[in-house]
C-alpha cells in the first residue's frame, strides 16, 4: 500500500494517525506487533494503511527501539510512560501531540484493515456533527475505540476522566456524542488477541 492511494491533499492535511504500540500481548504469548502477515509485521502493515490515510502518523509506545528497524516511512515514535496504563492513556498521550482537527486512531493488531473503507470514512468526518468528539464503528459490544477517527477537541475531557481513574474506552464514549460509522465489511475489524485468533486468519 504506497502513498499512491492517499486522499487529496485537501483530506490529509488535515488528518493525523496515531497507531498503539504498547500492549502487554499477554494472551498471545509474543509482541503481537511484530507477528508477520504474508511477510510483514503487524506494525508495519497497520502504519502503512495509516500513512494512506493521513499526513502524519504517530506510533505511542512504550519500547520504540523494538520496532526502529521496521519499514515505517513518515512515521514518528512516542515514548509512552508510564508502562501498563491501557490503551486510553497511549490514546491520551498521543492526542497532546496532534496538531490537526481530526485523528485516526488504530490497534496495531488489526490485519485486516482497508485503505479505501478508512479514506471512505475519513471524507465522511466533513459532515460529523459538531458537538460529535468522534466518529467509530459501532457493534453489539458497544463502540469500536481502536478503528476509528477522533477530533482533538476532546483532549480536555478525555484527561479529566484519566484523572478521575478512568480507564475504559467504553465508559468515556457513553458521556459524550460519536457518531456511527458504516461498516461494510465486519472482518475489517478483526484483532489478533490470542495464538487461536492468529490461527484462524
Amino acid at each position: 500500500m504506497t502513498n499512491d492511494s492517499a486522499l487529496s491533499t485537501q483530506h490529509s492535511a488535515l488528518l493525523s494517525a496515531i497507531v498503539l504500540a504498547g500492549g502487554k500481548s499477554s494472551r498471545m504469548g509474543q509482541d503481537k506487533a511484530l507477528l508477520t502477515v504474508q511477510g510483514e509485521p503487524l506494525l508495519q502493515r497497520v502504519c502503512h494503511v495509516a500513512a494512506a490515510c493521513a499526513d502524519s502518523v504517530y506510533i505511542v509506545t512504550p519500547w520504540p527501539k523494538r520496532y526502529q528497524h521496521l519499514n515505517l516511512p513518515r512515521c514518528q515514535f512516542i515514548q509512552e510512560a508510564p508502562l501498563n496504563q491501557g490503551a486510553l492513556v497511549g490514546f491520551a498521550q498521543g492526542l497532546a501531540q496532534v496538531q490537526t482537527d481530526w485523528v485516526l486512531l488504530l490497534a496495531c493488531d488489526l490485519p485486516k484493515l482497508q485503505v479505501e473503507v478508512l479514506q471512505g470514512w475519513a471524507v465522511e468526518l466533513d459532515n460529523v456533527s459538531e458537538d460529535a468528539i468522534a466518529a467509530l464503528a459501532h457493534h453489539t459490544k458497544g463502540w469500536e475505540p481502536l478503528c476509528g477517527f477522533y477530533h482533538r477537541r476532546c483532549l480536555p475531557q478525555l484527561l479529566d476522566f484519566i484523572n478521575q481513574g478512568g480507564r475504559s474506552f467504553q465508559q468515556w464514549l457513553q458521556q459524550h456524542s460519536v457518531q456511527v460509522l458504516a461498516v461494510p465489511d465486519t472482518n475489517m475489524l478483526l484483532n489478533c488477541n490470542t495464538p487461536e485468533d492468529w490461527a484462524s486468519l
